[in-house]
């Protein structure tokens, strides 16, 4: 494909998502496609079927999610990949599947990247890329790690009783 051609398909894309049209994401897609995530908490979605069920759990989480492109759209000379920037503006009101995590009424506003694969005019592989520690405390209003200076964060709190309980459990199986 031609960056025309890729603009075109990644256009539609975003207009699928916008407009809540899982029907038209999925006709973008390949049968074979792949999305990894960093959301997904239990690896990529495989095949089309796991791919519409995390974009469901997506748009039930975050019902007013939008996506906007932030150019510049990277196309490789071969036109099978390509690297998209974008932000994401979404209200968690819904709960979060499969993990569970309840709606907070919480705007979150993050920038990523999507690399993705394209083959024979189909998208066969998402990587979503973000960095989830500033959606985690958007969406949380918590700060997990310690302000500079500070002796304890959420994050390093939990992980000072997850260390304790691993020693404590070493020297009982001695």
């Amino acid at each position: 494909m031609n960056e025309n051609e890729i603009r075109a398909l990644i256009n539609g894309v975003i207009k699928a998502w916008n407009g809540r049209d899982l029907d038209r994401f999925m006709s973008l897609l390949d049968e074979t496609v792949s999305w990894s995530d960093p959301a997904m908490l239990y690896g990529p979605a495989v095949g089309k079927a796991a791919v519409r069920d995390f974009a469901e759990s997506v748009m039930k989480a975050f019902p007013d999610f939008t996506m906007a492109i932030r150019e510049p759209i990277c196309v490789s000379s071969s036109g099978e990949r390509c690297a998209i920037p974008w932000v994401i503006t979404a209200t968690h009101t819904g709960r979060f599947d499969p993990v569970g995590f309840s709606p907070t009424n919480q705007v979150i506003r993050m920038q990523g990247v999507d690399l993705i694969d394209v083959v024979n005019s189909k998208i066969s592989k998402i990587e979503t890329l973000f960095n989830v520690i500033p959606a985690a405390e958007q969406a949380l209003r918590l700060k997990p790690f310690p302000k500079e200076g500070a002796k304890r964060g959420v994050i390093v709190t939990i992980q000072r009783v997850r260390a304790w309980w691993l020693r404590c459990k070493t020297k009982s199986v001695k």
